[in-house]
């Protein structure tokens, strides 16, 4: 197990280049499965859940190799269509390969997936969703058996805008026989970036971004070369960590777009941020300005993926902030953590009301899940003395050596290999 010791007190300063993006490139690898050839993906990080993704390809009979950021998928000998347990339940994203491989090979089989612990996280609208193009799906003694003889269109009506859900439904539906309407889809740009990719596969699909996306069913789709978009929300934490620590930083190969809520909410506590292209510079030289009320939502809305790190933003602002948490009941895990440094929050049921105070303290915090962790990273910049941070799997699950993308701007923060350390401490 590894820890991050971080130095407080240094404003964040410089240019750094945001890699690919999670969640684009996990149901996009998924998606290669449904041609058989050679596939080449750019810009696709180099995260735990990925590795995670590329074992499961392999496990499934494909070949792949990693070149820097670029991964080459060869998916022609795959025809395994069981999902390991042990891999199945390391990560959430895993549930991607339900659609894919039930639409090449008409039949599927796996245990529930894991991933983060941040509240309930039902697959039933993936499931569902994949009952209404034919499939017959059964579970016994834990296990998920799905078959099909042909996967049909129909339309699908979702009652909450889940993107896995969406993701997995799409995948399905681009080889069914017949047309697909998935309504109440959600709007996220990873679903469009995967929309991009399938229809470069040769694909017919339109409507991702918005309500509802339709998908025309083809006999057989190609493999090809695509580049993942990028991370809106590594780039998201790294526009706080400016705004946390007084700095000014220079963000490359960004899409604005994606970030519209946040940047939005950053103007409010008097952050200044500018926009050029695919840059972005994020700087603050005031006081920190409260914002009174915000709750997320799926896109366009302000994402759930960001609630941690403006919570830790919030904890030094001046005045009250309500912070309002809506699409995950198990999200403020980070709260009891930032109170240990001296923050003052209280939550009741979904929202939290953070008090800014004037100044955290560095101590021992355990990072609970991914966003979490960057939240008590970010924390943790800003702090007076240092702050170690335990549990830093999680954080690796999203970020790409995040150690690595904050030193190149001026912070002072180590990975080193943990230490048993006893929260009485502090």
């Amino acid at each position: 197990m590894e820890q991050f010791i971080v130095e407080g007190g240094r404003p964040l300063c410089g240019a750094v280049r945001v890699h690919g993006a999670k969640n684009a490139a996990l149901p996009i690898l998924a998606a290669t499965v449904l041609a058989a050839g050679e596939h080449e993906i750019d810009d696709v990080p180099d995260l735990l859940d990925i590795k995670v993704m590329v074992d499961i390809l392999r496990a499934l009979g494909a070949r792949v190799n990693r070149f820097g950021d670029r991964i080459v998928i060869d998916t022609t000998a795959l025809g395994a269509t069981h999902i390991p347990d042990d891999l199945m339940g390391q990560m959430r994203s895993s549930i991607f390969l339900m659609g894919p491989l039930l639409a090449r090979f008409r039949e599927v089989s796996m245990t529930r997936p894991g991933g983060c612990a941040i509240g309930a996280r039902p697959i039933d609208l993936h499931l569902r969703g994949l009952r209404a193009l034919g499939a017959s799906i059964q579970a016994v003694n834990g296990v998920l058996s799905c078959y099909t003889r042909r996967l049909t269109g129909n339309t699908v009506i979702l009652d909450f805008p889940s993107v896995g859900a969406t993701e997995n439904i799409m995948m399905a539906a681009t080889l069914a026989q017949g047309v697909t309407e998935i309504v109440g889809a959600a709007k996220e740009p990873e679903v469009v970036d995967l929309q991009n990719f399938l229809n470069r596969m040769g694909a017919r699909i339109r409507g991702a971004g918005t309500e509802t996306i339709t998908v025309r069913g083809v006999h057989e789709l190609h493999p090809v070369s695509y580049t993942i978009i990028p991370d809106r929300i590594v780039a998201g934490t790294l526009c706080i960590g400016a705004a946390i620590t007084r700095g000014s930083v220079l963000l490359k190969n960004v899409e604005p777009n994606h970030l519209k809520a946040l940047i939005h909410f950053l103007r409010q506590t008097g952050t200044k941020v500018e926009v050029t292209g695919d840059t972005l510079r994020v700087a603050r030289s005031g006081p920190l300005k409260r914002i009174a009320k915000l709750a997320t939502a799926p896109h366009p809305g302000f994402p759930t993926d960001m609630q941690a790190q403006m919570t830790a933003l919030m904890t030094i602002a001046d005045g009250t902030s309500i912070i309002s948490e809506t699409v995950f009941d198990g999200r403020f895990k980070h709260v009891n953590e930032l109170m240990r440094m001296g923050a003052d929050i209280v939550v009741d049921l979904q929202s939290a009301f953070v008090r800014g105070v004037p100044y955290l303290s560095g101590a021992y915090v355990e990072a609970p899940d991914l966003r979490a962790g960057a939240s008590l990273i970010l924390a943790g910049l800003a702090a007076e003395g240092t702050t170690v941070v335990q549990e830093i799997q999680h954080v690796d699950r999203g970020y790409e050596q995040l150690e690595n993308l904050l030193s190149q701007l001026g912070a002072k923060i180590e990975r080193v290999s943990a230490q048993p350390v006893t929260k009485s401490l502090k």
